[in-house]
């Protein structure tokens, strides 16, 4: 079974060009599910049952997995029964029919733009550490790119003369994001002076270094966030997708639209995006509720 897993997710990786975090979510779920399987005494994958997957997910809730955890799961199953139906290792494909969870939308956690600034004004520039963490928290902000993308950037990446930059996103689709006056100045100190200092081996192409003169880690980044979230006393659950998430409702709430916020963003379906309408709709009737006389 462990086999069919590696060869699952190397046609993921060759056939369907998905990226390298989607790549290890299928693997880590497949092999969680595998491990299960054993433990119900299955050593071959066509004695599988649909009682089983339904058991497994069971098994998940009652553990209490969220129910997008519980979606996720059965949405790599069902992937891998497909992958091994199509490439004729099955018969037939023990997932079909079986529902997905129902998700509760949770509006994202959106700062307000005081609470931005305040976090972007904890960095000590004169350190180039501080420099670095203050470039990472502007253009975060100010593109909307995932953190992913973010670590992931080379020094190539980013054209401050023209103002944009350039990110893979998922599927491996590059797409091309403005950069605001703000960020471009303080990425272009980061690079002309930050950075030399990090900088260990001249062949390291990656744009944000850590102490070891590496590509920073998002676990290093989700560091750098919380820090500076206590350091700016921001009290709402700060993640690395909050800067993410106050981009989009920034924008829309100053005029933007819809299309041009989903492609900044790389959602490939515009109803992902659609939600930041609703967290912009319920901020605006916060805004009522306090200062309406009458409210």
């Amino acid at each position: 079974m462990d086999m069919l897993i590696d060869h699952f997710t190397h046609y993921l990786a060759v056939e369907k060009g998905l990226a390298a975090n989607t790549l290890e979510s299928y693997q880590r779920d497949l092999v969680t599910y595998v491990s299960y399987l054993r433990e119900q005494g299955v050593t071959r994958i066509e004695e599988t049952t649909r009682g089983q997957i339904i058991g497994y997910l069971l098994m998940l809730q009652e553990k209490g997995r969220a129910t997008a955890t519980l979606s996720r799961n059965l949405a790599s199953i069902r992937a891998f029964y497909q992958f091994l139906v199509r490439d004729r290792y099955l018969d037939k494909d023990p997932s079909i029919h079986l529902e997905t969870p129902k998700i509760e939308k949770r509006l994202p956690k959106v700062l307000a733009v005081d609470e931005v600034e305040r976090l972007l004004e904890g960095p000590v520039t004169s350190r180039p550490a501080g420099l670095r963490d203050k470039a990472m928290l502007e253009l975060l902000y100010a593109t909307g790119i995932r953190v992913s993308e973010l670590v992931h950037l080379h020094v190539g990446d980013v054209n401050l003369d023209m103002g944009f930059l350039k990110c893979m996103g998922k599927g491996s689709k590059e797409r091309i994001i403005p950069l605001g006056r703000t960020a471009i100045d303080v990425v272009r100190e980061y690079i002309m002076t930050g950075r030399p200092r990090l900088l260990k081996q001249k062949s390291e192409t990656a744009l944000f270094l850590n102490h070891l003169g590496k590509r920073i880690t998002r676990q290093g980044f989700w560091k750098i966030i919380k820090k500076y979230a206590v350091q700016a006393n921001i009290r709402a659950g700060i993640t690395p997708h909050t800067l993410r998430h106050s981009f989009a409702t920034h924008l829309l709430e100053n005029g933007a639209d819809l299309r041009s916020v989903q492609e900044m963003l790389g959602h490939a379906d515009i109803s992902t995006t659609q939600i930041y309408t609703h967290v912009t709709r319920t901020r605006i009737k916060d805004v009522y509720a306090k200062t309406h006389p009458r409210a």
